[in-house]
């Protein structure tokens, strides 16, 4: 009988043993938290509101025109602003935006909104050369932040908007053309524009 019980011991200690064993062994593999620069973390605080600054200003323009294009891209925008609002969660960074349409909690950005939306209101021309203006914006400063990246995911998802903010420009240079405007970038070059218009739209994936 002591024989038996010593042999179901040994054996329930071997169990525990291996159980314990591979635990730590577990733990070893786990693979520590991301920690984002300084850099990366105010990117994507930036890039969150100037993307909703691109939704705000293309909602009124829509109202205010009833220029299907401007519906269109705000949409995207808005998926742009899901996608940014998705990496804040993920890496624990406060989300900067105001619920409020046209409202910002940064200053530049607020000021920026309020020339945009007074310059189109002037013409239907005017507010095309606000949308192209917003995308020429985004591109430049998206491109920016990428420089200092190293995080995959972020890289990843830049690429994504800027491969949308391409298609906006195209859209809003080809609707500028029938009125016989050509649009002059104010943040990227001359030759980055020529490039993005001279090619077709994009496939982005869900943006």
């Amino acid at each position: 009988m002591n024989k038996k019980i010593n042999f179901f011991s040994g054996i329930t200690l071997l169990i525990i043993a291996l159980t314990l064993t591979s635990c730590d062994f577990k733990n070893e593999e786990v693979t520590p938290d991301v920690i984002l620069t300084e850099q990366e973390s105010q990117g994507l605080v930036y890039i969150r509101e100037e993307e909703k600054l691109a939704h705000d200003v293309y909602v009124y323009l829509f109202n205010l025109y009833d220029n299907q294009v401007f519906n269109n891209i705000s949409s995207s925008e808005q998926r742009h602003m899901d996608m940014i609002l998705s990496l804040l969660v993920k890496y624990n960074i406060e989300d900067p935006v105001l619920l409020g349409e046209g409202e910002f909690a940064n200053v530049e950005l607020q000021q920026l909104y309020n020339d945009l939306i007074a310059q189109g209101s002037n013409s239907e021309v005017d507010a095309l050369l606000v949308g192209a203006t917003i995308e020429d914006l985004d591109i430049r400063d998206i491109e920016t932040y990428k420089t200092s990246l190293s995080t995959p995911d972020i890289i990843q998802t830049y690429d994504k908007l800027l491969c949308g903010s391409r298609n906006h420009m195209r859209a809003f240079t080809t609707q500028l053309a029938t009125f016989g405007v050509t649009y002059e970038p104010q943040y990227i070059t001359q030759e980055v524009l020529d490039a993005i218009i001279s090619s077709d739209n994009e496939k982005c994936g869900q943006i």
